[in-house]
């Protein structure tokens, strides 16, 4: 019996433990998992070199804050971005950051995220009639008139260009050739060929190259939207033994764009301090989750609704500044930029 009784403590005091301890750990992981902050990201692609370095900023900075975020990739898809909002609507994230495929078309499932109470950012493309709760990107208009500016200034009079903008369902788009136009009212050249690159496709900047040598066999400018349409505008023009001696924009400063600028193939690209940028965002992100006032006095009208917007300046690099800007600012390495050049 006395065998007996003391089996019995020992199960009692075994079980009451194993109780506690199951109440415990669940209760208190149950609790770090409902405090923490959820941003959903939806990116159109990382087709362009950036992307990859923004998405790497963004997520390590909202980490650093102390939320967790997801990722999701909608490779130049409008349904499957639409899609991916939709996903984040049901996982009930804090905030939903949006690289929007198409500017005009997430309005309805934006409608339904802010039903949800779920917050909105606009990164780098604006959201038209989604009444975002931020809009953070760079001064878009002026990356045009930069790029338009070194065409002005180094095409001559009379001189033969060709603009290969970004497509038309990117905002920023619009608001680039705003700024090219500017610039360009006055300017005596002629443009023999323009084309709007769909999903940013480079090989659209190649062919434009071609065709346009088709009515003229004299290109003195090209206009890229950016350097990756400016990686295929100047293999167009290296293979008609043309590269060096005509006029080549772009904007990112990509590695490739900066490696051609100091060897001569391409005149500038616009640089967009995107580790700038996407820290902001994951900063702004995490206060929209927390309810605190993001105090941004500069606002953007999307089409009906006026969106706080948070507008950072561009810089225009050429081989004169880009030890300045590029290299001493840490963008890219020296050795990488100038790898092509003799010592």
């Amino acid at each position: 019996m006395k065998k007996l009784g003391l089996f019995l403590i020992i199960l009692i005091y075994t079980m009451t433990f194993a109780s506690c301890s199951e109440d415990n750990v669940p209760t208190y992981q149950g609790d770090e998992t409902e405090n923490k902050i959820h941003i959903g990201v939806s990116f159109d692609s990382f087709v362009i070199e950036r992307w990859q370095r923004d998405r790497d900023v963004f997520v390590y900075t909202a980490e650093e804050l102390g939320a967790e975020v997801n990722v999701q990739n909608a490779n130049g898809d409008v349904e499957k971005q639409i899609s991916q909002i939709e996903y984040f609507i049901d996982k009930k994230m804090d905030v939903i950051v949006i690289i929007a495929v198409d500017s005009k078309a997430c309005g309805e499932v934006v409608d339904k995220a802010k039903a949800a109470g779920i917050k909105i950012v606009a990164y780098d493309r604006l959201l038209i009639t989604s009444d975002a709760d931020l809009y953070i990107s760079f001064d878009n208009e002026k990356v045009g008139t930069l790029m338009a500016q070194t065409i002005k200034d180094n095409v001559p009079e009379e001189g033969n260009i060709i603009t290969i903008f970004g497509p038309t369902t990117d905002y920023n788009v619009q608001l680039v050739e705003q700024g090219y136009r500017e610039v360009m009212e006055d300017a005596n050249l002629n443009v023999i060929y323009s084309v709007n690159a769909v999903n940013w496709l480079a090989e659209e900047a190649y062919d434009a190259v071609n065709e346009a040598l088709l009515i003229s066999p004299q290109i003195d400018g090209v206009f890229c939207g950016n350097d990756n349409l400016a990686t295929e505008a100047v293999r167009a023009l290296s293979e008609n033994r043309m590269a060096g001696s005509v006029v080549v924009t772009g904007q990112d400063a990509d590695l490739a764009a900066c490696q051609r600028i100091v060897e001569g193939t391409q005149t500038m690209t616009v640089y967009k301090p995107v580790d700038k940028l996407a820290k902001a965002a994951a900063e702004y992100a995490v206060k929209l989750a927390k309810g605190e006032n993001i105090d941004v006095k500069t606002t953007i009208n999307d089409g009906i609704w006026d969106v706080p917007y948070v507008k950072l300046e561009p810089i225009g690099v050429n081989k004169d500044n880009m030890d300045e800007v590029i290299i001493e600012g840490g963008f890219q390495n020296r050795e990488d930029v100038y790898l092509n050049i003799p010592d």
